[in-house]
């Protein structure tokens, strides 16, 4: 006679084989796909070698021996910083749209709210660039590629909130994220802030909300990478918020409930006046008690920003440790954000001919 713990143990096993093989049939191969793309990733010793480079065209010869191969291969010499960032945007661009236009519900929507980010950088971009009489085109060019959509040249005729819900937005993936920060309030530096960090905020919720209804492993995954971009926007928003028009009750309104730092957390950041207040705050929370406690200002020394990067790559590193979950995707786009980030940092060094700061770039694998 089996025990009864036996029998829920056999039964356990069976669902989780079975949620395997059910995974496995509409995305394995995408799963397996991301997963050879991420063992392309520069490793310690490609960066050493790019750093050693003179020109931008010997760091050109140099990615030609990795996984980029011949990405630069039509650009003539002498290149440009601009097209070696536009050039490795557009090959993780190409991955991504391989992978979304061929995957299946409900891989397709996770892999949609991926793009939603971008899609509201962009949007703040060309709003800002309106306000300051900037030619709708030539910021379109500096769009984000995985952020563009059709309504995006229309955004010039909003000069409210309301306006830019009504007459442009009101039809497209982000609407719903857009319903709390409808105002009639005109669209000045400061609102588009709020704007922004309204809409992030929804974003975050909301996809917060559906890696949990997927389940796990992804919820298991992509929650604890969420909560750690809420956590970290809330900390910037405080600190970012002083010496501005922006009260303590505004404040609140932007932080995402959502994180470790929610909702005790949140209450005490909103009572912040200064940095040294939200260090304080910081301090009540191991992971990034030590983030604060890095952070320097000398030559040499990290800035916040770059121990949140550091942090952002050690989570998203960890996804890759389970299988049979969403958080890959999510994942190696964040890993190679930050490696397009190192490489254009070096690549500027050199067009610069200033390598003092040339390691100052976040390394990804050994």
């Amino acid at each position: 006679m089996h025990s009864k713990a036996n029998c829920q143990h056999v039964l356990k096993t069976g669902y989780t084989k079975m949620a395997e093989l059910l995974f496995n049939m509409d995305d394995g191969y995408f799963e397996g796909l991301v997963r050879g793309f991420r063992s392309g990733i520069l490793v310690q010793a490609d960066y050493m070698n790019l750093c050693q480079c003179e020109t931008l065209d010997d760091m050109k010869l140099h990615l030609q021996t990795t996984s980029y191969g011949s990405f630069l291969a039509n650009e003539s010499s002498p290149l440009a910083v601009s097209v070696i960032d536009e050039k490795l945007k557009e090959k993780l661009v190409n991955e991504f749209q391989h992978v979304r236009k061929q995957c299946v519900e409900p891989l397709a929507t996770f892999l949609d709210y991926i793009t939603y980010s971008y899609m509201i950088d962009n949007i703040i971009l060309l709003i800002t660039g309106t306000l300051h009489e900037r030619d709708i085109h030539e910021l379109i060019a500096k769009c984000h590629p995985l952020g563009i959509f059709p309504e995006l040249g229309s955004l010039s005729i909003a000069h409210t909130p309301t306006e830019l819900y009504n007459s442009v937005l009101v039809d497209t993936p982000l609407a719903p994220f857009f319903m709390n920060c409808v105002s009639e309030q005109d669209l000045d530096e400061l609102n588009i802030e709020v704007v922004r960090n309204t809409i992030y905020k929804e974003y975050l919720e909301s996809f917060y909300k559906l890696c949990v209804e997927i389940g796990s492993p992804t919820s298991d995954v992509m929650c604890p990478i969420l909560e750690f971009e809420a956590d970290r926007r809330s900390f910037n928003i405080t600190i970012n918020s002083f010496g501005t028009e922006l009260t303590k009750g505004d404040r609140v309104k932007l932080y995402p409930a959502i994180g470790k730092l929610y909702p005790e957390g949140l209450d005490k950041l909103a009572e912040c006046s200064d940095y040294e207040g939200v260090a304080h705050v910081a301090s009540f929370y191991a992971e990034y008690r030590e983030l604060f406690e890095g952070v320097g200002t000398g030559a040499g020394d990290k800035t916040l920003e770059d121990k949140f990067f550091e942090r952002e790559v050690h989570l998203t590193k960890l996804a890759f440790m389970q299988q049979f979950h969403y958080g890959v995707f999510y994942s190696y786009m964040k890993l190679k954000e930050q490696e397009i980030r190192n490489i254009v940092w070096i690549a500027e060094c050199i067009a610069q001919r200033n390598k003092t700061k040339i390691d100052n770039f976040i390394p990804i694998f050994e």
